[in-house]
């Protein structure tokens, strides 16, 4: 066999292209049986020019997939010195003291003051001296940038009843008595009169209402004669390095305590500051 001649590969690509214009492009493709068999049977340069045409290229966008819109960058404080920078957010400290010192005060329970972030049921009856409750609770260090030592973001120190801890118990709740002079922290029994079922309150905890033993010796504050034990505010305690006297002024007796041994170490360097308690009350039984 010899080699094709050029015409003859002409012809052909000339029909191939034809058949794929026609695929390509229904329309001007014939729908019957017979209409199809004469069409291939059709010398490509009798068809007609616009059916050899190659269609359009397809939209290199579909609707649906166009990039977003660009948006205007957040405008950034600008400080180009370490200087600069600190006197912009101490700038944004005081606004922030401004505005608290402009809110009204927060109300006090027994000389404690308290936020209520939710208020619990409407119907039911509030805890009172005297009462069975059963609560889940937080206890929090509260952030630097707290205003009022209460509300806004908090350091988990430990906690019950909200499954935050691994190996925690479903609910794993606090149950006791609204009474004084008991092993209770105090913040407790004082804290939680007044709520409802359903209801959660945020405490202020100051130390002699915690878990620190109410004596003169363990108060380092105005009025105290001891150093307040051991472990003192934002001291980093060296995991090799043996504490002086146990921390003689963390009151381990007190409950709820700490149940593992990391939340007792994180507690240890913290009973000695002023804390928050983040309380749900589950349950209240009246006294009789």
């Amino acid at each position: 066999r010899g080699i094709p001649c050029l015409s003859d590969m002409r012809k052909q690509l000339i029909v191939i292209t034809a058949l794929l214009a026609a695929v390509a492009s229904p329309l001007s493709f014939p729908a019957s049986s017979n209409a199809r068999r004469a069409f291939l049977t059709t010398p490509a340069f009798l068809l007609p020019s616009s059916t050899l045409l190659i269609p359009s290229s397809a939209e290199a966008l579909v609707k649906g997939v166009a990039p977003p819109p660009s948006s205007k960058p957040k405008e950034r404080p600008k400080c180009k010195t370490i200087d600069e920078c600190q006197a912009l957010q101490d700038a944004v400290i005081e606004k922030e003291r401004e505005a608290a010192a402009d809110a009204p005060p927060l109300p006090t329970q027994n000389g404690l003051r308290y936020i209520d972030l939710e208020e619990g049921k409407a119907d039911a009856q509030a805890a009172g001296a005297g009462d069975t409750v059963t609560v889940k609770y937080k206890v929090l260090k509260a952030g630097k940038r707290s205003y009022d030592g209460l509300s806004g973001e908090a350091t988990l120190i430990f906690s019950s009843g909200y499954e935050l801890e691994d190996g925690e118990k479903p609910n794993s709740f606090f149950t006791y008595d609204l009474v004084e002079k008991t092993n209770v922290a105090d913040v407790f029994t004082l804290g939680v009169p007044g709520m409802k079922p359903g209801g959660v309150r945020r405490v202020e905890v100051p130390p002699q209402k915690g878990w620190r033993f109410p004596s003169a010796e363990c108060d380092g504050g105005p009025g105290g004669r001891g150093s307040g034990g051991s472990v003192k505010t934002d001291t980093v305690i060296v995991p090799t390095a043996k504490v002086v006297q146990e921390e003689v002024c963390f009151d381990k007796s007190r409950q709820p305590f700490p149940k593992t041994y990391a939340e007792e170490r994180r507690m240890a360097q913290r009973f000695d500051q002023a804390l928050i308690l983040e309380v749900g009350l589950v349950s209240v039984s009246k006294s009789a």
